[in-house]
């Protein structure tokens, strides 16, 4: 399923030709790491793991509440 940054066609012949497609699985298929260089997206990764604890780890306990204080803000905010 593509993800939401791809836009649709503005012509409504070229719109449901596409939607057709689609419904008929003659669409092709949607793969969402193309174009992506496999060892910078592990590297991403591996990052994206690694980097909350050490954060966490170099904040003082003081700053974690803080920083936890403002997550709980905006999410309390947004409903």
């Amino acid at each position: 399923m593509p993800d939401r940054s791809s836009k649709r066609p503005r012509d409504v012949n070229e719109l449901a030709r596409r939607l057709v497609d689609e419904a008929t699985g003659e669409a092709p298929k949607f793969d969402p790491a193309e174009g992506k260089d496999p060892a910078a997206v592990a590297l991403g990764r591996k990052g994206g793991l690694k980097g909350g604890k050490a954060r966490a780890a170099k904040m003082t306990p003081e700053g974690r509440s803080a920083a936890a204080r403002a997550a709980a803000n905006a999410r309390w905010k947004r409903s």
